[in-house]
């Protein structure tokens, strides 16, 4: 269940408690987005909330990013952002999300990249996707009571 420790670095550097978010309110797919993008917008993470609202809505629009297992990876690339934002959210009750397995989504993993860079938010996604098979993993993220609980998940 452990990520090599290059990935645990970087993940490291990217999880803070402005970016992990324990208590989503929405109870729609487009509202959860929102939310985590002004959250993200209010800890100073990203400048200009509309350009990313766009981005993740125009890749979502294409294809769903709820996955199975009550996890969703909503993501996009825009110039709105010089490096690669992080967010992580939680909703225990879920929510629909068009998953893949019919399933609500619990656990939401959003990243904004810039459009310039294709290859760490790929490879955040794959490691953090590898992760979550795990039903441990899970179950320690539906159960973190604070984001050093989300934290130690991670790394």
């Amino acid at each position: 269940m452990s990520l090599g420790q290059e990935v645990k670095k970087r993940i490291k550097k990217l999880l803070c408690k402005e970016n992990i978010f324990l208590d989503l309110k929405s109870c729609i797919k487009q509202d959860i987005i929102e939310e985590m993008i002004d959250r993200l917008f209010i800890a100073g993470l990203i400048a200009d909330k509309e350009k990313v609202l766009e981005s993740v809505m125009e890749r979502e629009n294409k294809m769903t990013t709820g996955m199975e297992h009550g996890i969703a990876l909503p993501h996009g690339k825009t110039d709105a952002v010089d490096d690669l934002v992080v967010a992580i959210g939680l909703k225990k009750e879920g929510v629909d999300f068009d998953c893949i397995d019919h399933k609500p989504a619990k656990i939401f993993i959003m990243t904004v990249s810039p459009l310039s860079h294709t290859g760490p938010h790929i490879q955040f996604l794959a490691e953090v996707s590898k992760l979550l098979k795990e039903p441990k993993a899970r179950e320690q993220l539906l159960t973190a009571i604070t984001q050093e609980d989300v934290i130690k998940v991670f790394v």
